[in-house]
């Protein structure tokens, strides 16, 4: 044998790339919307105290080591009561059955009380492989994080279980270890240095949205929405940006406003510090309220939120 045939040629040095989806789930407030913005790196989904802030499928881009990992950070699952419930409901269980591999988030505090108990029971139907991840552990004793495991691998049959922190980032890198490993073989899908397939004109709703729940969250209701109207890319290198908040009543829209205008000043100087922190350029946001009745049984808002309408 010669030296020749020693030698490894370029293409057997060559590291065999992964991707694959992963679809986040779980009952509303486990934390999934943090976790993916820890895993990706980046926020790409928008966080609040109020429940089922995520509305539709968002998907955030990770790359770990030779692994492209897109996450579907899905509405969190409940017992639908109203149109736009029924919609998203559905948007997260289609994400779970398109995806590679499905990722059950529970929150260790809350256990399997309720709608995770409803969403064990559903994910017994789904044949693609499932991992438990187990937020917060921070909080709960060890023995209970134990129990916990032992009673959710007992109703599913799930490949890993990991037991993290969202917030802290505790045992997330075991969980993309284990992910940059577990996807398939094959070539990625997103440019390197995406991060998600969020337009930016829907990211900067997302955003103001966050903003307006974290500052009204417990005056205002949870039918308003947020359109990104007018994106306009200046001379001066800054953008200028305006948006609609479509709230259903008269007695909301003073809400959103506040006194003087306070309320709806506060919620534009906080989108608009962290849009320009996003964008990396100025930006002159100028925001609306409007009043549409009953907006959350019109299709079109339904598309804009890149959510599909449910009949009936």
């Amino acid at each position: 044998m010669t030296d020749n045939e020693n030698t490894p040629t370029a293409e057997t040095e060559a590291v065999q790339t992964r991707s694959g989806f992963v679809a986040l789930i779980g009952p509303t407030n486990a934390g999934k919307s943090t976790l993916l913005n820890r895993l990706v790196g980046a926020k790409v989904s928008i966080v609040s105290h109020k429940v089922q802030t995520t509305r539709a499928i968002v998907r955030g881009i990770a790359i770990h080591g030779n692994a492209q990992i897109v996450f579907m950070d899905t509405p969190g699952i409940f017992k639908p009561r109203r149109r736009l419930d029924r919609a998203m409901v559905t948007s997260a269980w289609g994400g779970a059955k398109d995806a590679d591999v499905i990722m059950l988030l529970i929150d260790s505090e809350r256990g399997l009380r309720g709608d995770a108990e409803a969403i064990l029971e559903s994910l017994k139907e789904v044949k693609q492989p499932k991992i438990l991840v187990l937020n917060k552990i921070d909080r709960v004793k060890a023995e209970d994080l134990l129990k916990l495991a032992a009673a959710a691998n007992e109703a599913v049959e799930f490949e890993r279980t990991f037991m993290i922190s969202a917030t802290t980032g505790s045992g997330c890198e075991d969980l993309m270890n284990f992910l940059a490993e577990r996807l398939p073989e094959g070539p990625w899908y997103y440019p390197e240095d995406q991060i998600s397939d969020l337009p930016m004109r829907q990211l900067a709703a997302e955003i103001t949205r966050e903003k307006l729940f974290l500052r009204l969250h417990q005056e205002l209701p949870y039918a308003s929405h947020v359109e990104t109207e007018k994106w306009e890319e200046r001379k001066d290198g800054s953008v200028r940006i305006e948006q609609v908040i479509y709230v259903e009543r008269e007695s909301q829209k003073k809400i959103a406003l506040g006194k003087g205008g306070e309320a709806i000043k506060a919620i534009s100087t906080a989108a608009r510090k962290e849009l320009s922190e996003i964008l990396e350029q100025p930006v002159h946001l100028f925001l609306f309220v409007k009043v549409r009745e009953n907006w959350g049984d019109d299709p079109a808002r339904f598309r804009e939120m890149g959510l599909e309408f449910p009949k009936g």
